[in-house]
């Protein structure tokens, strides 16, 4: 028997936080731009080739959807375990009454990336990460921030296998779409790669958000003093070795229409881990799919992210994996207030300051 924990509160109130109106051609640009924007000198170019438009076209509808908080940021995506960075998924437990109050002790952290409020006992649920020259270290980061937030319990769930990261939202086709599997992906988990100085300066200077413009990647040029072929040949080799997953749109999920993200969580048999993982992860309504620990009150293995415009819809991608998997044993923790969310800075003298503040090193 499946077992449902749905929590359908309204998240706290936002200024322009509505669904906005799309027309088709904004809905395709979305699915592009999250997807396929290419590492070129005018990319844009290449995108409104693709969504039968002007470039001039795409450029205006862009920032369009950033103005009207559709689109978050174009930015590349760096992958923190290649980085060498340490990471992982916590659950917090903390006072029900006055969440905010923990949730900004946790949100201080430049590591901290997602910080959600869900309905579960362990009610605050974030993901953070520290540099390879942390002086404090992953856990006794955790172990300050759990006394500033005043977290009774923590509950630490480091990635054992990664089966898909994508937060790539379906904006053209419907609730079918979002429940179909699609091909299976090649398992490839992510290890510390070798970096050099000049990777890092490219990172600093790309890292944020790219300029909706004919050249968007110029100006990160013209900090390095390289020309615009000789980086983007640079973040083409990133890409190769696995530092840069790829350049995108990260959307406003709310604004966009996903109004509910559900993190789906399965009974999964040790022996057939490895085997459902990844048709869990190939479901085009799941972002990212992971194999975590269990404990003792805590039997789910496999943590499947799934967005859609509802929590209904939610459920039918979670219901078509169950159909497909024959696993049934699953929870459902709903998010009902989003504290941050942001992409991750590297090398940043951000790390180093809070420690000195927050741990006294």
């Amino acid at each position: 028997m499946a077992e449902r924990v749905i929590d359908r509160g309204k998240a706290r109130a936002r200024r322009r936080g509505a669904a906005a109106e799309l027309d088709r051609t904004d809905r395709e640009l979305l699915n592009l731009l999250q997807g396929a924007f290419p590492l070129a000198v005018r990319p844009f170019a290449a995108i409104a080739e693709q969504a039968g438009i002007t470039e001039q076209e795409a450029i205006a509808r862009s920032e369009r959807l950033l103005r009207e908080r559709i689109i978050r940021q174009l930015t590349p995506i760096y992958d923190t375990r290649a980085l060498g960075y340490s990471s992982m998924l916590v659950a917090a437990k903390v006072d029900p009454e006055h969440p905010w109050r923990a949730a900004r002790a946790i949100n201080a952290h430049p590591g901290v990336s997602h910080n959600y409020l869900r309905n579960h006992e362990f009610n605050i649920w974030f993901t953070i990460a520290t540099p390879p020259d942390s002086r404090l270290g992953l856990d006794q980061t955790l172990a300050v921030l759990a006394e500033e937030a005043g977290a009774s319990s923590l509950r630490k769930l480091p990635t054992l296998r990664l089966f898909k990261i994508r937060m790539d939202l379906e904006m053209v086709g419907g609730t079918e779409d979002l429940a179909r599997a699609g091909a299976i992906e090649e398992l490839r988990d992510p290890e510390p790669v070798p970096y050099d100085e000049q990777d890092i300066a490219v990172i600093r200077a790309t890292q944020g958000d790219l300029p909706v413009s004919t050249e968007p990647f110029a100006p990160a040029a013209a900090r390095l003093r390289m020309r615009q072929e000789a980086l983007l040949e640079h973040l083409a080799g990133m890409r190769e070795r696995g530092i840069l997953r790829r350049v995108a749109a990260i959307l406003f999920h709310r604004r966009a229409g996903f109004s509910a993200n559900g993190m789906g969580v399965w009974k999964v048999p040790p022996e057939r881990r490895l085997e459902l993982g990844p048709k869990m992860a190939s479901f085009r309504g799941i972002s990212h799919c992971y194999e975590r620990p269990t404990y003792p009150d805590w039997p789910y293995s496999i943590f499947t992210m799934s967005h859609g415009r509802s929590p209904e819809e939610c459920e039918q991608v979670l219901a078509a994996i169950a159909e497909q998997t024959g696993i049934h044993e699953r929870a459902v923790l709903y998010s009902s207030t989003e504290f941050k969310k942001i992409r991750l800075l590297y090398f940043t003298d951000e790390y180093a300051a809070w420690e000195r503040e927050h741990g006294g090193v």
